[in-house]
């Protein structure tokens, strides 16, 4: 196994036992990246390689001194809606285009601070509003498993960059399955952690009650490890759980006895490809050679999930981005008048997806709208809240799908933005109920294409999310195949930050 195709834990151990030097390991990783990113396009902006090599040395330097921290030496990358001092985070979009970040995002200080080295910044659906990674202003990052394939979104390009092994792990944010689902396309693991368990100090946001940064990586140990790193206490925001900074690595080794997994076949619906649908129930038969008991649940409100979700993100979307109007930074488009130049501006700095999404949000929250649309949709999102605190009295975890389909071609995303809506039907609940959720392997179609499934498990409760899919990944393979990556004749132009 190459060092770049490496599990983040198996690197640590690596370093520690002096079997490789920080600066091997991180020069294996950036000319893993010189090879692919013509092709698989995962990065939008990088690190120079003479910057990234001081990172090294200095990490080289903690590890003889016995300084390092638990991510010292260890090549992450960062989606571009996430700060990171002094690059670009245009979050995809010609908006901001030119926008350097002048501070850190809470998440990327907090890894930087226990060693972590960020390679640069992963392409993303524009503001987070997709599920291809397509609506971006860079083109879009493709899939490892098959570059003719999208690599979900809109967290694509952190999949991407971690299953093509240009990273160890990378940051994604997740307002509907934006980590979760891209997770699933490219075989990786995704994590939604509870809604205020990390802090979004520094996220540009979508949906901001909606709205989390997880980590994408190749094992959920590996994710177990980078939520360590993640979730110190943070004042700037004020969702923020003060308390949430648990030992996840400690809780993904310990014992999950008794393990009750709820099963509701009736949400899948009909929507639901067949090679997903055969692997979830070869999941449930391997949770039941565990011990596990699988409980038959209820959510009924959850056919409504879609369409209340949508009207609270595009709501939310709406007065978020009013921000970006051109006068303070940014893309700027002068006419003769004021008012000229907001329209002009917006109209040529957001893409198609964006603008549709900040109408209808703008439309739910007027006032002949807003009894009928924005409140319904927050009362539905409480009957969902309450469906899923009562399907926890009876079980650990829920066992779901992430998506209805298998990673599509850009040619076979449908045109009808409503039927591409719905391909979050099994993700934006987690997000409506505020609880934790983890996309990992669990298949792979006759052609080879990767399949991943879902759980999700009660606010706070990650302990049961990690020690369950640790079970799980140690009786199973589907995370330990490498993705067909051909490294000869790949090299490709990258943008360089000076």
């Amino acid at each position: 196994m190459e060092i770049c195709e490496t599990p983040l834990i198996e690197l640590r151990q690596m370093l520690d036992n002096g079997d490789v030097t920080a600066k091997e390991v991180v020069y294996s990783f950036y000319e893993r990246i010189q090879h692919v990113q013509g092709q698989f396009r995962p990065f939008v902006h990088q690190m120079p390689i003479r910057e990234l090599m001081i990172q090294a040395d200095d990490a080289d330097d903690w590890l003889r001194t016995g300084r390092a921290g638990v991510l010292t030496g260890i090549p992450i990358a960062v989606k571009s809606s996430i700060a990171v001092k002094d690059m670009p985070n245009d979050c995809s979009s010609a908006v901001l285009e030119g926008y350097l970040a002048p501070y850190d995002a809470e998440a990327v200080h907090n890894l930087r601070e226990c060693g972590a080295i960020v390679m640069g910044l992963t392409d993303m659906d524009e503001f987070a509003m997709g599920n291809t990674c397509q609506t971006s202003v860079h083109g879009g990052a493709k899939n490892p498993w098959d570059f003719q394939r999208v690599s979900g979104g809109s967290s694509g390009g952190s999949a991407s960059a971690v299953m093509s092994g240009c990273v160890a792990a990378a940051l994604g944010s997740d307002t509907g399955g934006s980590i979760r689902q891209p997770a699933a396309f490219c075989n990786a693991v995704g994590f939604l952690p509870t809604y205020g368990n990390v802090s979004r100090f520094g996220n540009v946001a979508y949906g901001s009650s909606l709205e989390q940064i997880g980590p994408l990586t190749r094992t959920v140990k590996d994710a177990a490890f980078m939520l360590d790193a993640m979730t110190n206490p943070d004042s700037n925001d004020s969702t923020h759980h003060k308390w949430a900074n648990e030992d996840f690595s400690l809780l993904a080794e310990g014992e999950l006895d008794n393990l009750r997994v709820g099963w509701c076949p009736e949400s899948f619906g009909n929507e639901l490809d067949e090679n997903i649908r055969q692997s979830l129930e070869n999941t449930r038969t391997v949770f039941e050679k565990l011990g596990a008991e699988v409980v038959n649940i209820e959510l009924p409100h959850l056919q409504h999930a879609v369409a209340t979700y949508y009207v609270i993100a595009m709501s939310e979307a709406s007065s978020n981005l009013s921000r970006f109007d051109g006068m303070r930074y940014g893309k700027r488009v002068s006419k003769d008048n004021l008012q000229a130049t907001y329209k002009a501006t917006r109209r040529e700095g957001f893409g198609e997806e964006v603008r549709r999404r900040i109408l209808m949000g703008t439309f739910a929250l007027t006032e002949s709208a807003f009894k009928d649309y924005y409140r319904k949709a927050a009362q539905v999102r409480e009957l969902i809240r309450r469906d899923f605190m009562e399907a926890f009295d009876s079980c650990d975890v829920i066992l779901a799908p992430v998506s209805p389909f298998l990673p599509p071609r850009p040619d076979e995303i449908p045109d009808d933005p409503l039927t591409s809506y719905l391909a979050d039907m099994y993700t934006v609940p987690a997000n409506l109920a505020g609880i934790c959720a983890m996309s990992l392997p669990c298949g792979r179609t006759p052609s080879g294409l990767p399949i991943g499934m879902q759980l999700m498990a009660a606010p706070f409760r990650e302990d049961f999310l990690l020690q369950c899919g640790v079970m799980y990944q140690d009786l199973t393979h589907w995370h330990k195949r490498p993705a067909p990556i051909k490294t000869s004749g790949l090299s490709g132009p990258i943008p360089i930050i000076s």
